[in-house]
């Protein structure tokens, strides 16, 4: 038996070729989830993992898995992957690095004949960006029971398709595909994944060993004033739902994105209606994503947001609805090791680092042990048609997940 190494040539041509499904003029791709794009990708992707022997199917939730068999198909498999869907003015490499990284550590455990004790399964997981289905991460929360599939079914996208219907387009054209159980027991799970932040970079590191994942909060927030003519209502009797919303911003940003160093508050979607000219805005909608590696600080800051909301609002009414509430996480430190220990054989430069950006793996880390792999990405840049990760440092991670991946796969008692 010989070392399992990966072909850099192959992962990156196939990168190239999963990229020109939705490519976009700029050198972008828009493949957003339950999308043709996103079904032409799920075909490619299974044409080249059964020319390797590798086993399609998917679930309820259109999660897909690629599964390389092994001696105990009983015994819970080993898990790794990421996601194939974009943003609309996404990148070449988020989320797809990591399901063909994954790809190409089956086929080089296969070729080198590396002894396998259970099944080697390669996932992409169901709308992870919540570019087109709000909120993301649906695939990986149904698989780990933190949300009820008929609550993602649903979810409408701004045309008002539902999850579900969109699911079911999905099955309907790949019938074929074997369905699994929502959910089974997993050995572990490991996530290659961009950086999508500029410290490895800055540090000359090729590998980040992932110790967390940041807590994130959002929220929806309607404000309902009621309309008026621009010239003739009187600003005393205003209800603006903008002025509202102004006096809210005015607040935000020095009291919760001013709070500390570490704090990350976006304002991310502003809809005003009617949105005329000479007409007193009724109706504001908004999206918040607030961030913090620390859980006590992120739930006081997000006290302290639905405080503003709510004491600057009058004399127009506000209402206020959670959507994402993920405490920080942390990862399993024997996995940490490995990774750590692979990238020391390889010579690969590597370093811990926490993740700003949240990933798939924050729902694994609840069900089995999980880990994730960062490559650097030019000048921190992601969600950006312009993303960027070299060639170099795509064939690295891959390698280094595929060394933890023989490790893993090569125990009876794993991880």
């Amino acid at each position: 038996m010989s070392a399992p190494l990966v072909d850099p040539d192959r992962l990156w041509r196939r990168l190239m070729a999963l990229a020109a499904i939705g490519a976009l003029p700029k050198g972008g791709v828009d493949r957003q989830a339950l999308t043709q794009g996103e079904l032409d990708a799920w075909g490619l992707v299974i044409g080249w993992a059964e020319a390797e022997g590798l086993e399609p199917s998917c679930d309820a939730a259109g999660n897909l898995f690629l599964a390389l068999p092994g001696e105990d198909r009983t015994a819970p498999p080993v898990l790794a992957g990421s996601h194939l869907d974009t943003q609309p003015t996404g990148g070449k490499f988020d989320g797809a690095a990591g399901v063909l990284a994954a790809l190409e550590a089956a086929q080089a455990l296969k070729a080198a004949g590396a002894p396998r004790t259970r099944d080697l399964v390669v996932v992409a997981w169901m709308n992870e960006e919540g570019a087109r289905f709000a909120p993301g991460m649906m695939g990986s929360e149904a698989f780990a029971g933190d949300r009820s599939l008929a609550e993602i079914r649903a979810v409408r996208d701004a045309a008002g398709i539902s999850v579900g219907a969109a699911l079911d387009q999905l099955h309907a054209a790949f019938a074929e595909v074997p369905r699994r159980p929502l959910g089974f027991t997993a050995a572990a799970y490991v996530e290659l994944h961009i950086e999508q932040g500029p410290v490895l970079e800055a540090r000359g590191k090729t590998i980040g060993i992932v110790t967390g994942i940041q807590g994130k909060k959002t929220w929806e927030v309607e404000i309902e004033g009621a309309p008026g003519h621009a010239g003739a209502l009187a600003m005393a009797e205003r209800r603006d739902a903008l002025a509202a919303f102004s006096r809210m911003a005015h607040r935000f940003y020095p009291e919760i994105g001013g709070y500390d160093d570490a704090v990350m508050f976006t304002v991310g979607r502003l809809q005003v209606e009617p949105n005329a000219p000479s007409v007193v805005p009724a109706r504001v909608t908004f999206r918040v994503d607030l961030r913090h590696p620390d859980g006590a600080a992120l739930d006081a800051l997000g006290a302290r947001f639905e405080a503003i909301c709510a004491a600057e609002a009058a004399p127009c009414a506000v209402a206020i609805t959670p959507l994402v509430d993920a405490p920080p996480n942390g990862f399993d430190a024997g996995l940490m090791d490995r990774i750590s220990e692979a990238a020391g054989r390889r010579n690969i430069p590597a370093m811990p680092i926490l993740s700003a950006a949240g990933h798939d793996a924050r729902h694994l880390a609840k069900v089995c042990p999980s880990a994730m792999i960062f490559i650097p990405c030019r000048d921190g840049v992601s969600h950006a048609e312009h993303e960027h990760a070299e060639p170099e440092h795509v064939a690295a991670g891959a390698q280094v997940l595929t060394d933890v991946l023989a490790a893993l796969l090569a125990s009876k008692d794993a991880p």
